[in-house]
């Protein structure tokens, strides 16, 4: 009788097709309603009833453990997966190095007792180092007049002779940097004595002042300027110059320079 009944259990159990969904509504419910508390029933003592409670019973245990196992060994099948929240580490920019430049020292620097380089000037030098100011009984000076503004410049040549001069030529040469404009001219000796000249030459613009044939000019101090405008700003005097030619008793002289900046 007992194996009567193991056998049909088994095949029940195999027979069995749970309804999982069912079971886990089912669940569900049980889990969230309040428990319910069932009287409990009387139980039959008579033969068969006994025997088909105990099949019953055997095989509400094999539906719920292959129910369980379903469950357990099922996977989900929800549409939504769960992945791991790893955030990819941001790579740190990378800054190339600067390309190392070698630099080679020249001939010049490495090779004993040669002289180092000199960079060429870009200003003209002082007048005293560029020109000759003086020469037989003649003396100069170039400068940069004060009253000068940052639109308007006047650039003076101081004369000395400790002689009488029966010809005279002084020149300025004004560059034609900036703008320049001629706006005149003027000189301590008489104007009608001279012939004055202004015109464009060779990059420049030139003052002339000629001394009119059969007249003199006494020994002492004389001065010759020469004004002009140019663009606003600071003017740079350096690629201006004089010259001045003349011929007193001792023969021929001439001295030349540039002009030094105002004080």
């Amino acid at each position: 009788m007992n194996e009567e009944i193991a056998r049909r259990l088994r095949e029940a159990g195999e027979a069995h097709q749970p309804d999982r969904a069912r079971m886990l509504a089912r669940a569900q419910r049980g889990v969230a309603g309040p428990a319910i508390r069932h009287r409990a029933r009387p139980l039959a003592r008579s033969g068969p009833k006994v025997v088909l409670a105990g099949l019953a019973a055997v095989g509400i245990l094999a539906t719920g453990g292959f129910a369980v196992a379903g469950i357990v060994h099922t996977p989900p099948t929800s549409g939504t997966a769960t992945t791991p929240s790893t955030t990819p580490a941001t790579p740190s920019p990378t800054v190339p190095s600067p390309p190392t430049t070698s630099t080679m020292p020249s001939d010049a620097a490495t090779s004993p007792g040669a002289a180092p380089a000199v960079p060429p000037s870009s200003s003209r030098p002082t007048p005293s180092a560029a020109g000759q100011v003086q020469n037989g009984p003649l003396r100069s000076a170039g400068s940069v007049d004060a009253h000068s503004t940052v639109y308007w410049e006047q650039n003076n040549v101081t004369l000395r002779t400790t002689q009488p001069l029966t010809s005279l030529t002084v020149e300025l040469r004004i560059a034609l940097t900036g703008n320049v404009q001629n706006t005149g001219s003027w000189r301590t000796l008489p104007s009608e004595d001279f012939t004055v000249t202004v015109k464009a030459a060779g990059g420049s613009l030139v003052y002339r002042w000629v001394l009119k044939p059969g007249l003199t000019v006494p020994a002492g101090q004389h001065e010759f300027a020469a004004q002009f405008n140019h663009a606003t700003g600071a003017r740079i005097a350096a690629g201006d110059s004089y010259r001045v030619d003349a011929h007193g008793q001792g023969g021929p002289a001439a001295v030349w320079g540039g002009f030094v900046p105002a004080r």
